[in-house]
């Protein structure tokens, strides 16, 4: 009889993360490949998806066919899309796909009952009872993504094209967004016609260094994030008792900036994305 293993898939807005291991746990292979939100870009994230999934069983040499696959991907909460990976079928012993979020929240406590908030590229909030998840915004760049990087890079970039045209003060930090683009506007609005969220998101490091040399425009704008993920962690933190990990690549960088009510309550996760992949995985 064949062995089962189980591939977690990690798949967000910004990168792809895949890690297989055996029934004991051993780790056999892991790949990372580019962003793979299937909402956003549909062919970018499937590609993306079957080509780490080769890659993984290539480097284990074993046969996808002997896999248990769970999926966590960004964009995969919208029904639209649910409907579209119904038709995604690698070749696998088995296929559940989920979203980010939601591995994020299994991950990060276990599998026990709890909540997490990402702030990443994007962000979304999860609750999980046991039984069944209840998740919280998620709905893309231009509707929902509070306090996330790509929101954060468009105030910014909004913020230094305003101080260009002097209508606010400029400030070391909207100087040096604005030397990107060569301090020219049209420059700027060309970059944005094509920007993905990911080449929103990658402005956001430089803004939260500002803030930490005391740029005001900086510390404003981060502050406002701050306000944000405070108010998305509300109702997360209401499901849940306390019980809430702030996860994703801003969530150490803004954690200074959060509400102390909201800092004293915020629970270190137990494990990453992946991990609560393969704990469903595993679950079958």
């Amino acid at each position: 009889m064949n062995s089962l293993y189980f591939l977690g898939i990690d798949g967000g807005g910004t990168r792809c993360r895949a890690r297989l291991i055996d029934a004991q746990g051993k780790v056999l292979a892991q790949a990372e490949g580019g962003p793979a939100n299937v909402f956003s870009a549909w062919d970018a994230a499937i590609g993306t998806l079957d080509a780490l999934i080769a890659q993984v069983a290539d480097q284990a040499q074993l046969p996808a066919a002997q896999m248990r696959i769970v999926a966590g991907l960004a964009g995969a909460n919208v029904p639209s899309v649910q409907r579209r990976l119904a038709d995604w079928r690698p070749r696998c012993a088995a296929l559940r796909v989920v979203t980010d979020v939601e591995i994020a929240c299994i991950g990060a406590h276990g599998g026990a009952p709890g909540a997490v908030f990402i702030v990443g590229t994007g962000s979304q909030g999860a609750s999980w009872d046991g039984d069944s998840f209840t998740l919280l915004g998620g709905w893309g760049f231009a509707l929902s993504d509070l306090g996330s990087g790509a929101v954060l890079g468009q105030r910014a970039l909004r913020l230094a094209l305003l101080a260009h045209e002097a209508v606010v003060s400029a400030s070391p930090l909207t100087q040096r967004l604005m030397a990107r683009f060569a301090q020219d506007a049209e420059t700027l609005l060309l970059w944005s016609q094509r920007a993905t969220t990911a080449d929103w998101g990658s402005v956001a490091p430089e803004v939260f260094a500002a803030a930490q040399q005391g740029d005001a425009h900086g510390l404003t704008l981060v502050r406002q994030s701050a306000e944000e993920i405070a108010l998305m962690a509300q109702p997360l933190l209401a499901r849940q008792s306390g019980k809430l990990a702030l996860m994703g690549g801003l969530a150490q960088p803004i954690e200074p900036y959060l509400p102390e009510s909201l800092r004293s309550v915020l629970t270190a996760p137990q494990g990453d994305a992946l991990s609560g992949a393969l704990a469903l995985a595993r679950l079958g």
